[in-house]
């Protein structure tokens, strides 16, 4: 790290292995191109980035590290490190109709910050355009990015058609097979960056028009139940992720990048959010926390996730409990699964899910898509009993209150180094302070000079961050990296974190995925009422 001359500076070591093969980030095919041309999807444009992701470098355990600072150390300005936190931030504001916003979610802001090259995380949002609700998500990759990137484009949908009547899953299907154009069923929110692959779109679609087909067959009118409809489209979407590495597409660079979604893997998290009820779907580490206002105007954190790893007792329990005893020593050690995985839960990863034997057989097949090193990683020491992963999500449902401010979603990067409490009440304090910076109204009332300048003087007072940003995801960012002990910001502290070069970077900070939710309290507050006199 770059230090101040003279100087010893102590920073947290956050770098951590969670698999121990490499991968490379294959770029699988533009599903969202393939949905396009059957009406699906409703989105602005999106930019492809090309790229392969070089083996994954491995962590160690996290330790509190001193670096001696070099003397005369380059600092980076201000407009520097601005540049670099707002690159890839994105605010969405949800239009209001006839001056009323009809949702219970505002708008949110978003931002990502890379410690990998590339970055191993990804995001996600959609309005639910044939159902109710809007979905937001997080993931976190490892062993490469091509995992997180399959699932980030793939999930909302596999979740939007599980939400779906029958009926109107029937409406679909025959104006695709009559080739009509149908309505869209999703209204995506990209940043123009947002990475979005290219080539595997006809077999994401394939897949994804097979699962809806399955759900016509089964007769059911009535719509599914929201916990139950997250926990079949997660499920649903790792096994055609598993299916599709298995038996090729016939097109050998589909089939290279199908085998690389598989054989990395991704965290999710998720939230859908319609009216008063909040689902949040969750596999692996990263969280959401619900930012709650009291009446005295403090913040509380309310988590509404639960982490899937080795700190998590119950899921230590639930691992060892699904297989023999004889392989209790084993299945985790070192607080991972079988000793190289961290999270408990995950898509892909087929290396801890398919058998030895469908393992060789695949990898056999196709001796051009692995080196002979990497195809030496794939088969885990004291591997008896698979599966020993899954990718069904834990969904909790939270009934919003009017004092449910904003919802955050992150990937482990910002836990890491962040207590769920500092995060509540530097985004509360940071959406005050915005609110406080709008133009001053007198509301139809005469003032006097005296009492607008008081009113002045007052929104002045309440902006106390000098380094003040329009996006709550950005500013969540500057804080983990940038505050001291006393929680201000220190410009040679955040210049240090951002100058790490790449090879050095992944040891003290991981990738950073921030999503805020603004939440529409006087909406939820109505609703609650409503429901309040129904009952």
């Amino acid at each position: 790290m770059l230090g101040v001359s003279g100087m010893t500076v102590c920073i947290r070591h956050v770098g951590k292995s969670r698999g121990t093969y490499s991968s490379a980030c294959a770029p699988s095919n533009h599903f969202a191109q393939r949905i396009s041309t059957s009406h699906l999807c409703n989105g602005s444009s999106v930019k492809t980035l090309p790229g392969w992701r070089n083996p994954q470098r491995l962590g160690t355990p996290r330790f509190v590290r001193s670096y001696k600072a070099q003397p005369q150390s380059y600092q980076l300005t201000l407009p520097q490190i601005n540049s670099i936190l707002k690159t890839n931030e994105y605010s969405l504001k949800v239009p209001e109709f006839d001056g009323k916003n009809i949702s219970s979610v505002l708008g949110f802001d978003s931002n990502q910050l890379a410690s990998n090259v590339p970055i191993e995380d990804r995001r996600s949002a959609a309005t639910c355009l044939q159902s109710r609700g809007m979905l937001l998500g997080v993931f976190d990759g490892h062993a490469g990015c091509a995992c997180a990137q399959a699932v980030s484009e793939r999930l909302m949908y596999y979740i939007a058609v599980s939400l779906l009547p029958r009926k109107t899953l029937i409406e679909i299907e025959d104006a695709i097979e009559n080739e009509r154009p149908v309505l869209p069923i999703l209204q995506w929110h990209k940043h123009p960056n947002d990475y979005v692959s290219r080539e595997a779109g006809r077999l994401y679609f394939t897949s994804l028009r097979t699962y809806w087909q399955e759900h016509i067959d089964l007769g059911v009118e009535e719509k599914m139940d929201t916990s139950a409809a997250l926990k079949r489209a997660f499920k649903r979407l790792d096994s055609d992720i598993s299916l599709e590495a298995q038996i090729g597409a016939g097109n050998p660079f589909t089939n290279y990048a199908a085998l690389r979604v598989a054989l990395s893997g991704s965290t999710a998290c998720i939230a859908h959010i319609n009216g008063t009820d909040l689902h949040v779907a969750n596999v692996g580490d990263s969280r959401a926390v619900l930012g709650v206002q009291n009446l005295d105007g403090s913040w509380s954190a309310v988590t509404l996730s639960t982490d899937h790893n080795a700190q998590n007792l119950d899921e230590m329990e639930r691992v060892r409990s699904e297989h023999p005893a004889w392989e209790e020593k084993t299945v985790v050690r070192h607080d991972r699964l079988l000793g190289l995985l961290m999270p408990f839960r995950a898509f892909g990863d087929v290396k801890f899910k398919w058998s030895i034997e469908l393992q060789k057989r695949v990898l056999e097949s196709r001796p051009e898509l692995l080196t002979a090193d990497e195809f030496s990683k794939c088969f885990p020491a004291n591997y008896h009993t698979p599966p020993y992963l899954t990718a069904e999500p834990e969904v909790s449902h939270y009934k919003l209150r009017p004092q449910d401010k904003f919802l955050i979603l992150a990937t482990d990067g910002l836990w890491d180094v962040m207590h769920r409490q500092n995060v509540v009440q530097i985004v509360g304090e940071h959406l005050t302070s915005l609110r406080s910076q709008q133009p001053i109204s007198a509301n139809g009332y005469k003032v006097t000079v005296g009492q607008m300048h008081s009113l002045l003087l007052e929104r002045k007072a309440r902006v106390s961050s000098a380094f003040t940003d329009q996006n709550s995801a950005t500013h969540l960012i500057r804080h983990a990296l940038g505050s001291n002990e006393f929680g201000s910001i220190e410009h040679g502290r955040l210049s240090r974190m951002l100058s790490l070069p790449e090879d050095l970077a992944r040891m003290y900070r991981d990738d950073m995925t921030v999503v805020v939710v603004q939440l529409n309290s006087r909406l939820i507050g109505a609703y609650d009422k409503a429901e309040a006199s129904v009952n």
